[in-house]
C-alpha cells in the first residue's frame, strides 16, 4: 500500500471503530448484560460465526483477557477454506453455510440451556446455518446477539426459508455499520475495491462485550475468571491460573 492508502485504509478503520463506539454503546452493553446474567448463574455464553465471522466467535475464550463461560462454537467445515483447493476448501464452505438444516445440526450438538446467551457474529447476516441457529436458540429460549450489517442485510434478501435476516430475529443486534461490500477503497484502474473491515470492526466489538461482561460480573459480585498472559516472566503462575479456569469451564460443561 502507499502511504497515501494506508492512510485511507486507517482512517476508513478508526472512522468505523468510532461510530460503533459512539452509536452501539447501548446494544454492546445490552449484550454484556446477557452474557453477565448467563455467565453469573452457572450458564455459558455461546458463540458462533460462519467463514470470517468464525474469528470474532474464536477471539473470545480462551485468549488472554477473556472470561470463562463464554464458549465459541467452531466448525472446521466452515472456517477452513483457506485451503481453496482439497479437503475442506473455498467450494465445500460456499455449499455448506448455505444449506438449511446444518445449523440445527450443530445445535443437536451442544447442550444449551434456556439461561444461556448465543452471540452470532455474520456481516451478511442472510445466510442459513447462521438463521438455523438464531431460529433454534430464539426458540429454544436464548437470548441472542446478532453482530451484523445492517447496511448489507438491510439491502438483501434472507437465503433462508423464514425470508428473516439476523437483524430481524435477534434480541440485541448490534450493528457494525460495514458497507455492502466490506471492502471499500477504490484504487484507480482497479475494478474491484480492497481493504476489507468487517473482521477488525467486529473482533473488537467481541472483546467489547467480553471486558463488559467482566465489569458486569463485578458488579453483580461475581468474581469472573479471567484468563492470562502465559508469555511473560509469570509463566509459571500463569498457567496454574488458566488451568483454574479450564477446571471451572468444566465444571460448567460437567453440570449439563
Amino acid at each position: 500500500m502507499s502511504s497515501s492508502l494506508l492512510d485511507r485504509y486507517f482512517g476508513s478503520l478508526a472512522e468505523r471503530l468510532e461510530t460503533v463506539r459512539s452509536t452501539q454503546a447501548q446494544a454492546i452493553a445490552q449484550a454484556a448484560e446477557h452474557s453477565a446474567a448467563s455467565i453469573a448463574s452457572g450458564k455459558l455464553v455461546f458463540t458462533f460465526g460462519t467463514g470470517h465471522g468464525a474469528l470474532p466467535a474464536l477471539e473470545t475464550f480462551p485468549r488472554t483477557g477473556t472470561v470463562v463461560g463464554f464458549r465459541p462454537i467452531v466448525e472446521s467445515t466452515m472456517i477452513s477454506f483457506h485451503h481453496v483447493w482439497g479437503d475442506m476448501g473455498a467450494r465445500q464452505y460456499r455449499f455448506i453455510h448455505a444449506q438449511e438444516g446444518y445449523g440445527r445440526a450443530i445445535m443437536r450438538s451442544h447442550q444449551v440451556d434456556p439461561a444461556d446467551t448465543m452471540i452470532l457474529f455474520s456481516h451478511s447476516g442472510i445466510n442459513a446455518v447462521i438463521m438455523d441457529i438464531a431460529l433454534e436458540c430464539r426458540e429454544r429460549g436464548l437470548k441472542v446477539v446478532g453482530v451484523t450489517s445492517i447496511p448489507h442485510s438491510s439491502s438483501t434478501p434472507s437465503r433462508h426459508s423464514s425470508g428473516k435476516r439476523l437483524f430481524e430475529v435477534a434480541d440485541v443486534v448490534i450493528d457494525t455499520g460495514i458497507p455492502k461490500a466490506d471492502a471499500a477503497l477504490e484504487i484507480d484502474g482497479l475494478e474491484h475495491p480492497v481493504g476489507a473491515s468487517s473482521t477488525s470492526v467486529t473482533i473488537a466489538i467481541a472483546h467489547a462485550i467480553v471486558s463488559l461482561t467482566a465489569e458486569k460480573l463485578v458488579e453483580r459480585g461475581v468474581k469472573p475468571y479471567v484468563m492470562v498472559n502465559p508469555n511473560t516472566t509469570g509463566k509459571e503462575a500463569a498457567n496454574r491460573q488458566n488451568d483454574e479456569n479450564y477446571e471451572e469451564l468444566w465444571r460448567r460443561l460437567k453440570a449439563r
